[in-house]
């Protein structure tokens, strides 16, 4: 006696086609997804994370002989300057001599350097004034040099609290560019521009 086959019932609508197109729409939904990953991240391009709680920079014109120095003293005292580049939390990370060693030989080219800038870093948070104050170094073109100040808190977001510009006119004059208090939140305040001297003499 033979065994009577058995009938596999089936869904109703559940044919090959049915399933590749179901398969199909499942991949563009995948893709989707993948592709808001990828571009999500695009949001913050260009962001640069710098290992610093605030920014000084110091410029002046381009292409000149002109050089100028910074000097910064602290809440504590300690002073920052090309000749102690590291005080306190304050770190001179570039010290600019003009157009000096700004030049260099590659592949039998000389390429030139012509920024003039200076930048410091605080590297944490200490409550208290700061004083920013701007040197004429040295010179061979003997004039007078408008040299710019800015003043940046970089966490949590990058916010320029000071900006603005100073005139040196002659060799060896010094300038207070700024004077800055960090609050205990981090914020800054009392911005003024009183003299004091910072050079030594």
């Amino acid at each position: 006696m033979r065994a009577r086959a058995r009938h596999r019932p089936t869904v109703a609508g559940a044919d090959p086609f049915t399933d590749l197109l179901f398969n199909v729409l499942l991949g563009f939904v995948l893709l989707f997804f993948v592709a808001i990953l990828f571009l999500a991240p695009a949001e913050e391009s260009g962001k640069i994370d710098i290992e610093a709680e605030y920014v000084i920079s110091v410029t002046w014109p381009d292409s000149t002989t002109d050089d100028i120095d910074t000097y910064i003293e602290d809440p504590k005292g300690n002073l920052t300057w090309f000749r102690n580049r590291g005080g306190g939390l304050v770190h001179l990370d570039r010290d600019d001599r003009g157009m000096l060693n700004d030049s260099m030989e590659v592949d039998g080219r000389t390429i030139d350097n012509p920024l003039n800038q200076e930048v410091a870093a605080i590297r944490g948070t200490v409550p208290g004034e700061y004083v920013v104050n701007v040197h004429y170094y040295d010179t061979e073109a003997e004039t007078s040099v408008p040299v710019s100040v800015k003043v940046a808190r970089v966490n949590p977001v990058y916010t320029v609290a000071y900006y603005g510009t100073s005139t040196l006119s002659t060799k060896g004059e010094e300038a207070t560019a700024v004077r800055f208090t960090v609050g205990t939140d981090g914020s800054i305040g009392n911005v003024t521009r009183r003299p004091k001297s910072l050079v030594p003499r």
